[in-house]
């Protein structure tokens, strides 16, 4: 351990699989705005970036791990493993919950158990070991956290459920699927829908069902917003 290092940190850091050559980004990644002089010094910049970090570093895992998989398959798996709760279990595994630094309000309300806090912090995390050590350092944590859930066969997301869960942990209304047009003949129909999360513009999707429809347009949204799912089947 270096001299004068947190002790605290320092284990954590252990857990996390990344020595910060800058320990500061680690602690404000740990921070929350209500323990925080300035929202800029609390987790939330950090935590926008680790969710785009995760997702591609995740994306390049799946596709090394499963080379005959079609995209359909890559998206579902990807989305399960980027979601809130995924996020969540790997921060409680990491322990970072003795390490956070809460306002009291947030402490003495569970703050430290939080589930959606909890997910935040990880992407946090990821994103400040992503500024540390670069592309290849957040990508070693991401493995070292994420391939036994990868690889555990756990339930699999489909993209309507990712999305559903991304709009809830952000305080948002369930996400609304409109039936916009519907073409071909009875046997081979064509679907086309848009799905519509408060405050974001309508993002359309399409397919041979319905379903397979909503789930294109939800996977799409989940790209365009950068949580990493990729086109939804039925």
């Amino acid at each position: 351990m270096t001299r004068g290092r947190d002790e605290g940190l320092a284990a954590l850091e252990a857990r996390i699989g990344h020595e910060f050559a800058d320990p500061t980004l680690l602690a404000r990644a740990l921070t929350h705005v209500t323990a925080s002089s300035a929202r800029r010094d609390s987790y939330e910049r950090l935590e926008f970036l680790g969710d785009r970090v995760l997702g591609l570093a995740v994306a390049h895992m799946l596709y090394d791990a499963f080379p005959n998989e079609s995209e359909g398959e890559l998206s579902r798996r990807l989305a399960a493993l980027v979601r809130k709760e995924t996020c969540a279990e790997v921060a409680e595994t990491w322990g970072v919950g003795p390490a956070m630094r809460l306002g009291e309000g947030e402490a003495q309300t569970g703050g430290r158990g939080k589930r959606a806090l909890l997910g935040d912090i990880c992407e946090a995390i990821i994103g400040a070991a992503f500024l540390d050590g670069g592309a290849a350092a957040a990508e070693r944590i991401v493995r070292k956290a994420f391939s036994n859930r990868m690889a555990s066969g756990q339930d699999l997301r489909d993209a309507k459920t990712a999305l559903q869960e991304w709009a809830q942990a952000r305080g948002l209304p369930t996400p609304r699927y409109q039936l916009v047009a519907r073409s071909g003949p009875d046997h081979a129909p064509f679907f086309e829908v848009a799905v519509d999360v408060k405050g974001f513009p309508p993002t359309p999707g399409s397919g041979a069902s319905k379903r397979a429809a909503e789930q294109a347009a939800a996977a799409a949204f989940l790209v365009r917003e950068g949580a990493g799912a990729g086109k939804g089947e039925a």
